[in-house]
């Protein structure tokens, strides 16, 4: 019988080490995909879809070049709402995704007023830059941005709203620049290693990421430094939010296997300035909008109106100021926490 156990227990610990072996493996070959990721392409029609698009809603599409401090080339729109407020929000597209994603996000900042930047993040679209960095480089692009932004219009307020990548480039980049007054963020990672973890263990639990696939999870991480040349543990959102006290309002979405809430939950509790932590019940990764539309945009634009003085901040309504147990009887509405921080 003790035989039979220790055999058994050879073969467990040979399949746990071929397991590993081959994680590290996979995981080292499977790092420049995640650099050099698939360009969505960006088309004249789409252009053309997306100028028709906002014309009936009154705006205007104005192409907008950016040179990164690197040299690559930033592409994307300026767009300005038929009655602007005055103030404008940076756009972040997700990974793999280009500007024309977050065209549904721009229509609803539009109609509340708000002038709207969409590019194209580096790597992706119609953008310049070979990797993509996961915001490592991302924050400066957005610094260029921004200046380049100021530069030709006047900017009153200036806010940013991203969903999974882009909302992790988003908390750097205003984490990096105080001109981005506040920032809505939509399954974002809570630094590059612990979304390693999550796509190591297949998303199916980020604990095979953290033990039988922590090689491959290992591998991703470091080769991805040694070939581009950056630091995984300052790409991270959470010290970004911690860096700076500026208002977020963190959306996770409930049915999120890619980036699970657990992420979101990291940064309302690393995070410093005024933060909201909405759960949404039922979505799945980056579906919040689809899901509930009329409250996302409640939600939204109520945020952005609060981070500001009066008379502006009395035109739409913030947020309710329910407790996380009191919505959490709401499935309608989702789990809240909001906490008010004096600026």
């Amino acid at each position: 019988m003790k035989r039979a156990m220790k055999i058994i227990l050879r073969i467990a610990l040979g399949f746990a080490l071929l397991i590993s072996a081959l994680s590290a493996w996979l995981g080292w070959q499977a790092a420049p995909a995640l650099l050099h990721l698939p360009r969505r392409e960006f088309t004249a029609e789409n252009r053309a879809a997306a100028a028709a698009f906002f014309s009936r809603r009154g705006a205007v599409l104005e192409d907008f070049t950016v040179r990164a401090p690197d040299g690559a080339a930033l592409r994307g729109w300026k767009v300005r709402a038929e009655s602007s407020t005055g103030d404008w929000v940076l756009l972040f597209h997700g990974q793999g995704d280009n500007r024309a994603g977050m065209i549904s996000h721009a229509a609803l900042l539009l109609a509340a007023g708000y002038n709207v930047v969409m590019m194209d993040s580096r790597a992706h679209g119609a953008s310049g830059g070979d990797i993509s960095t996961y915001g490592w480089k991302e924050r400066e692009d957005s610094r260029a941005v921004v200046s380049a932004l100021e530069a030709a219009e006047h900017v009153r307020h200036l806010f940013a709203l991203g969903e999974s990548m882009g909302a992790s480039i988003a908390l750097q980049s205003a984490g990096a620049d105080p001109r981005i007054e506040a920032v809505v963020a939509e399954a974002p990672f809570r630094d590059l290693r612990e979304a390693a973890y999550d796509y190591a263990g297949l998303h199916w639990s980020p604990l095979l990421g953290k033990t039988l696939f922590f090689p491959g999870a290992w591998a991703v991480i470091r080769r991805g430094e040694r070939d581009a040349g950056f630091s995984a543990e300052e790409t991270s959102p959470e010290k970004s939010v911690a860096a700076r006290a500026f208002p977020v309002l963190l959306i996770c979405d409930e049915d999120d296997v890619v980036l699970p809430c657990r992420h979101s939950e990291s940064l309302y509790a690393a995070a410093r300035g005024p933060k909201i932590l909405w759960e949404v019940p039922g979505a799945t990764h980056t579906a919040a909008l689809g899901v509930a539309p009329k409250e996302f945009q409640r939600r939204v634009l109520g945020f952005f109106a609060s981070t500001v003085p009066a008379p502006h901040a009395q035109a739409l309504p913030a947020p309710d100021p329910v407790t996380k147990t009191d919505a959490a009887n709401s499935t309608a509405r989702g789990k809240i926490t909001i906490v008010t921080v004096d600026r």
